[in-house]
Parts: C-alpha cells; structure tokens; sequence
C-alpha cells in the first residue's frame, strides 16, 4: 500500500473518530463545533495537496463544474427530498422521534428559534464540507492510490461511522443500525455520482436535498411548520 493512501486513510479515520467523540462526549455547543470542523475538513486534505503538489491539477478538478448531467442529479435530489419526507411519515409510528429535539436542545443548543440559521448552514456549508472531505479526499483521491473497491466502501464506511456521535441518544440501537446502513448506502450512491464526473458537485448537490429532507422534519419536530 502506497504511503499516500496510507496518509489519506489515517488522517480520515482519526478526524472521524475526533467528530464521533467530540459529538459523543464532549457535545460542545454547535457554533464551536461547526468552526473546529470547518478548519479541520480543509486543513487535512489541504496538507496532503500542499505535500504532494504534483497532485495539485487533480484537486482543483474536484470543484471544476460540468454542466452535463445536472438535470439527472437535480431530477435524484428532488426524489431524494420526496422520499425522506414521505418515509418520516411512513415511520413515525414505528420509530421514536420524540427525544430528537430534546437532544439538539440539552447536546447542542438548537432549538426552534435557531434552527433555521443551523438548517441554512448544514444544506449548503456542511453538506459542501463533507462531500469535499469523504467523497474528494477520502474517494476521488484515495482511488488513485489503492483498489477502487476499497476506495469506494472506505469513504462509505468512514462517512457512515462518523456520524454515530450525532444520532447517538436521539435513537435506540435498532433505529441507529439502520440509520448506519443507510448512511453507508447513501455513502456508496455519492461515490457513483462523482466518479464519473470527478468532481464533488453531483453528490453535493444530492446531499444538499437530502439535507433540506431531513430539516424539513427538524422544522416539523420542533412544530415550525
């Protein structure tokens, strides 16, 4: 294994691992928490990029906009978005949604009066984030380094993982399983989006819809709407 993916392979797993704990012990309050992920999620690949500067071409390719097939990506983001509101619904009754708030409140300071500015911040900043560090760094990078399978499930996995600390003791163990696996699915799809691509705008723009999904039951748990 090349020391480059090995870089990329550790550097992902300990910041997952920092985002878990601090998420799930430490639960500092969500404007302290946004920035220190803000500096980290650029900070980490930026040092891989400044390290290996032959590489440089590659990551300004991540944000390089096609036109090409965004009314596919925008057609899957809105049934994305149909679908998590529908399936709220569905399974209201089967899951317990009733400690969600409760948690964001007593965890991270959210509640109905800030909630739309937090909304604001994670469809657009954190959902861009994200998709730069797990599917930019941790796939289109990594692949060029090790198997493509690996590449592919080690960024689903991770990005799956990571957010364990966030739905920790907002749901019992079932609910969290499934929760998990649909991260890892949802993980594998964006990694599809933009390998062809090579770029982080498909899933992006996938994540961001899929945020505005599970906001809109934020706004309907905290009876905004």
């Amino acid at each position: 294994m090349k020391k480059r993916s090995i870089y990329i392979m550790v550097s992902v797993l300990l910041l997952a691992l920092a985002v878990c704990y601090t998420d799930a012990v430490i639960q500092p309050n969500y404007v302290i928490k946004s920035i220190i992920k803000i500096i980290f999620y650029l900070l980490i690949p930026m040092i891989y990029f400044l390290f290996n500067k032959d590489e440089f071409d590659d990551f300004k390719k991540l944000f390089s906009f096609k036109v090409g097939d965004l009314k596919k990506t925008f057609l899957l983001a809105i049934i994305v978005y149909l679908c998590i509101v529908g399936g709220y619904f569905l399974i209201r009754n089967f899951i317990d949604f009733s400690h969600v708030t409760g948690n964001l409140l007593n965890n991270m300071g959210i509640n109905a009066d800030n909630f739309l500015y937090v909304t604001i911040y994670i469809a657009f900043l954190n959902s861009f984030l994200e998709e730069f560090f797990y599917r930019g760094y941790a796939f289109i990078t990594l692949k060029k380094h090790i198997d493509r399978k690996i590449a592919y499930f080690f960024s689903a996995l991770v990005f799956a993982f990571y957010h364990i600390g966030m739905i920790l003791e907002s749901f019992v163990f079932p609910d969290i399983l499934l929760i998990i696996f649909g991260l890892i699915f949802g993980g594998c799809v964006f990694n599809y989006l933009n390998e062809k691509s090579n770029n982080i705008y498909p899933s992006w723009i996938v994540h961001m819809f899929t945020n505005f999904g599970i906001n809109t039951v934020g706004f309907i748990l905290f009876s905004i709407m």
